[in-house]
């Protein structure tokens, strides 16, 4: 992925280039546990996700010398539960010569038919990514291959696949068409706020089909798209299909939006008014996510970055968010994109018994702060709850993680998730979250839960060292951020205000070791 110049102004609010000052103090205490993080240095965007035997390979743009951005080289990663991963050497290297390239955002796919001419093996992968020329000023589509099970690449010889020798164009996602009998990619034109659609029988020889945009929001360059057809719940075997994009700017810093509609082999139509902007996530750290290709039946899993903040960490810095099931709703608003923790990790949770330490039913909490009791805490910040509240109308209720109390019991640092009432809102505030090198703008992020009628809401909250999930209405929303605990910031407290509410439910498991 291309982190254009012109955004330069841009490094301090949207935390993507962050130089690290104190990259050599090391921050065990931050390091997510069951969260990708390269084993050192620098990662941003997932690439070349693919699914092979029962191993789920994880690319990443990855930075071989430093713990800041530069050198985009493709990292690698496998793993058959998507919580354990297996680190792997650098699998495309850039090159350093008078047209030093760097490689940027892609994805890999499995040429089981040989159609690429490429394969000498049963299991033979095929990257398509972009090329970035900094000395070319240049961006273009590359193609290398993988006859070891893709542990190496071999670039092709006669690249660039396409070339529309522009400066920004990237990031090109790839699949096979059983409609069409062919590939098809989807690439982005950033600058135009546009995805064009190409089509090849061979990954090397690629004709344009059409293009989309500009549509949704536009104040952004776009990048890292992607479409998948997913089912539509509850009615029968209808489907849509989802592009998405992101875009990051001053206005909403990082981000990520969709459009639904129809993709007959050849062009995306969307099936909301083109001033429609449907919100992925609505926090300030989710971004280039790509879903995996050569998913078993019925599977649709995606994963993102998440996108560090003006905290230094080390000897990493950069993460991968939860792996994520998606798939769509209706609601009264229209089709709307559904994500919920990948139910190959969540149904884990029902074996580590051990691991769960709360269960609470039915406890009115009335105008006050409540600290779960000690056998239900979680040293480490490291946890997964799953709650149902009742908040009556004008009241406002949830949790305060991450909680210090100094001697006389005052709090002197939390991170509150709570539903207000009210104005119908879930949010995450971060005004008091200690060490985190927060955009002000982005101190309190909040989620509109419009069209939502009144009852119960559920929370999901996935709490691991630094990264913080927040999964509402099982998937209807989700806000992704971080936060930077200091040492002994780990208590938990169920808080209600201007009235009573309830806690139906609350479930909380310690994933401090999951092994």
């Amino acid at each position: 992925m291309k982190k254009n110049l012109t955004l330069l102004v841009l490094l301090f609010l949207t935390a993507r280039f962050v130089v690290a000052q104190d990259a050599n103090i090391p921050t065990p205490q931050w390091r997510p546990l069951f969260h990708f993080t390269p084993l050192q240095n620098w990662t941003n965007d997932p690439n070349g996700l693919i699914y092979i035997d029962g191993v789920y390979h994880l690319y990443n743009q990855q930075n071989p010398f430093e713990n800041k951005w530069g050198h985009m080289s493709w990292g690698h990663a496998t793993s058959k539960d998507l919580v354990h991963w297996k680190h792997l050497p650098i699998a495309i290297p850039e090159t350093i010569d008078k047209d030093t390239t760097w490689r940027f955002s892609g994805c890999a796919v499995l040429d089981k038919n040989n159609t690429s001419g490429f394969c000498k093996t049963k299991n033979c992968l095929v990257a398509i990514y972009t090329a970035h020329q900094p000395n070319l000023k240049k961006e273009s589509q590359y193609v290398a291959y993988s006859n070891d099970g893709g542990l190496t690449f071999t670039n092709y010889d006669h690249n660039p696949v396409i070339d529309l020798n522009k400066h920004d164009f990237r990031d090109p996602n790839v699949f096979w068409s059983d409609k069409t009998r062919q590939w098809t990619m989807v690439v982005s034109l950033p600058a135009e706020h546009k995805v064009r659609f190409y089509g090849s029988a061979d990954l090397k020889d690629w004709h344009l089909l059409s293009e989309f945009g500009p549509q949704g929001y536009t104040k952004a360059n776009w990048e890292c798209p992607f479409l998948i057809e997913l089912p539509v719940a509850g009615a029968g075997t209808k489907t849509k299909w989802v592009l998405a994009n992101s875009a990051a700017g001053r206005e909403r810093g990082t981000y990520m939006q969709y459009f639904v509609g129809n993709f007959d082999g050849t062009t995306f139509t969307n099936d909301n008014p083109a001033d429609t902007v449907l919100t992925l996530d609505y926090g300030d750290s989710f971004y280039a996510a790509i879903p995996w290709n050569n998913q078993p039946p019925g599977q649709k899993i995606y994963i993102g970055w998440m996108v560090p903040g003006a905290t230094e960490t080390s000897p990493w810095r950069g993460q991968m968010s939860i792996p994520r099931d998606l798939s769509l709703r209706q609601t009264s608003q229209g089709i709307r994109l559904v994500q919920r923790p990948a139910s190959l990790i969540k149904s884990r949770l029902g074996t580590y018994s051990d691991h769960r330490v709360m269960t609470m039913k039915n406890v009115v909490v009335s105008d006050r702060e409540m600290l779960l009791p000690k056998k239900a805490m979680v040293r480490g910040n490291c946890w997964w709850m799953q709650a149902t509240l009742n908040v009556k109308t004008g009241a406002v209720a949830g949790f305060r993680i991450a909680q210090k109390k100094d001697g006389s019991g005052s709090v002197v640092e939390q991170t509150e998730i709570g539903y207000d009432a009210a104005n119908n809102q879930v949010y995450v505030d971060r005004s008091r979250s200690g060490n985190a090198g927060i955009r002000p703008d982005k101190v309190r992020q909040t989620i509109g839960l419009t069209g939502r009628g009144a009852g119960p809401i559920q929370l999901e909250v996935i709490l691991d060292k630094s990264s913080l999930e927040v999964f509402v209405n099982h998937g209807e929303a989700v806000l992704t951020t971080y936060i930077y605990p200091s040492e002994g910031a780990d208590l938990i407290s169920v808080f209600s205000s201007g009235g009573a509410s309830e806690v139906e439910s609350l479930e909380t498991w310690n994933l401090s070791n999951t092994d």
